[in-house]
């Protein structure tokens, strides 16, 4: 998946009293940090002079600069005071993603002046934004240079990237009805629509099947040769060639349908029209796609959306896997099994050589199911579901750890307080499937749904913080 990185609209906040010498001294100091950092901004210094909004009258040309940018998020650093009535009107006018934090403040001078008085600004800034109804997150009051600054930048440029996604529109191409038993997996539709911007659009199983299998018998060669390539390095048990061909030319028609149609993620039927078109389970197609885009096996629209929010606040363009809550750990209470099929290939343990084998559930002579078990980390959960006009994000964080080996693709995950997750889950909106990736971003999810609307944050461990509502 192509990395997204928000650009920031850097608004460096001054007023007319207090040292304006220092306010620019602060806003060089953070142009020179988000530099360094490689972070895309935009700043006022071709608009307004010295580059500082101090007056309502800058309010107009820092929105048009910012505006003619195409900035996804706004930074506004109050870099010796702050001029609250401007902060207010840009923020407002903006509809951005908004940021208050101001440089602490050092101890006043010998004759008892002081070059700045930033988080009392900071106090009025905000005041001003929850009068005009404007969402914004905030860093703690600290010196740019502590830790809790670029921790602060970082999670909320994550926030704003998974903020992006319902701003500018998400599509999701729907392949193959939803499994008539899976009532977990219905949607509304129109609400996904008119709230969040989530287009579905319905794909033919039977066009996609059969131009699958027109693929496979154009590109045969090319297919065999990866067939080839394929069985040495997995352990390949009762598939033919020509049922793997058929497999593959399942995931080349996956990834052409999802650029044709402009696709954000897919919401995949899996079984068994397919499957029983291609006389092998598709699994190993779609591990191999949703290393580009999210695979919500069983039609679920909702954890496509799941993965896909996830993937963007990761950043770095490293896919997530939508597994699901099955089994507690035999040992250890707060230990939980995340299985599926279909892991993204990179997820993988390195040292286990994978499978393709039969399906161990569901009683079928056929072979193609993916078992591999995950790598350890870090990992944050995510699921996004809603009932009755409501809609939450669940969240959380846990590590990988020991358990015993199982089928498919698997982790033991260890959480804080595992009941704790289980009643949150029990009596929310949620399903058992959740979207998992590796890295610590529960803060980052949450804090991006201060900018979505109609869209909460539930921490399902504990660590609620400032950033959820």
């Amino acid at each position: 998946m192509t990395p997204f990185r928000p650009r920031l609209a850097l608004c460096p906040i001054g007023k007319f009293v207090f040292s304006h010498e220092d306010a620019i001294r602060q806003k060089r100091t953070l142009q020179s940090l988000l530099r360094a950092w490689g972070v895309d901004f935009v700043d006022l210094d071709d608009t307004l002079p010295d580059g500082l909004v101090r007056d309502q009258s800058h309010v107009d040309a820092a929105v048009a600069r910012f505006r003619a940018a195409g900035c996804h998020a706004l930074f506004l650093p109050h870099c010796n005071f702050g001029t609250e009535g401007a902060v207010g009107m840009i923020a407002r006018k903006l509809g951005l993603p908004a940021l208050l934090w101001g440089p602490r403040d050092e101890a006043p001078a010998a004759d008892g002046t002081r070059l700045r008085d930033t988080l009392c600004g900071l106090f009025a800034s905000s005041k001003v934004l929850h009068k005009l109804g404007v969402p914004f997150a905030t860093i703690e009051n600290c010196a740019p240079e502590d830790p809790a600054f670029r921790a602060g930048l970082e999670r909320f440029l994550r926030a704003a990237a998974v903020a992006d996604l319902f701003r500018s529109g998400v599509r999701v191409g729907v392949l193959g009805q939803r499994i008539d038993f899976f009532w977990t997996t219905i949607v509304n539709e129109s609400e996904l629509l008119e709230r969040f911007r989530v287009e579905l659009l319905p794909l033919d199983m039977v066009e996609f099947v059969e131009a699958a299998r027109r693929r496979a018998q154009r590109d045969a060669s090319r297919y065999a040769e990866e067939v080839r390539r394929l069985r040495d390095g997995w352990a390949v048990e009762d598939l033919e060639d020509e049922a793997l061909s058929r497999v593959l030319a399942v995931r080349d028609e996956m990834l052409a349908a999802a650029a044709e149609r402009g696709l954000d993620a897919l919401a995949f039927q899996s079984f068994m029209s397919v499957i029983d078109a291609c006389g092998a389970y598709c699994s190993f197609a779609e591990s191999a796609v949703s290393e580009a885009l999210p695979v919500a096996a069983e039609t679920d629209v909702h954890g496509a959306l799941s993965d896909l929010m996830l993937r963007r606040a990761l950043g770095d363009g490293s896919p997530a896997y939508l597994s699901e809550f099955t089994v507690r750990h035999p040992e250890d209470d707060n230990a939980v099994l995340l299985w599926h099929a279909g892991a993204p290939l990179s997820m993988r343990d390195p040292a286990v050589r994978p499978r393709l084998g039969k399906h161990w559930i569901l009683p079928s002579p056929l072979s193609g199911m993916t078992h591999f078990p995950l790598r350890r980390g870090r990992i944050t959960v995510a699921r996004f579901d809603g009932d009755g006009g409501e809609y939450l994000l669940a969240v959380g964080e846990g590590d990988a750890v020991d358990g015993p080996a199982t089928l498919n693709n698997w982790v033991w995950m260890r959480v804080n307080d595992w009941p704790r997750w289980e009643r949150t889950l029990m009596h929310g909106p949620w399903i058992h499937h959740v979207a998992m990736g590796y890295g610590a971003i529960a803060d980052a999810l949450e804090e991006a749904c201060r900018f979505i609307p109609a869209l909460a944050a539930v921490r399902l461990d504990g660590e609620r913080t400032d950033h959820g509502r």
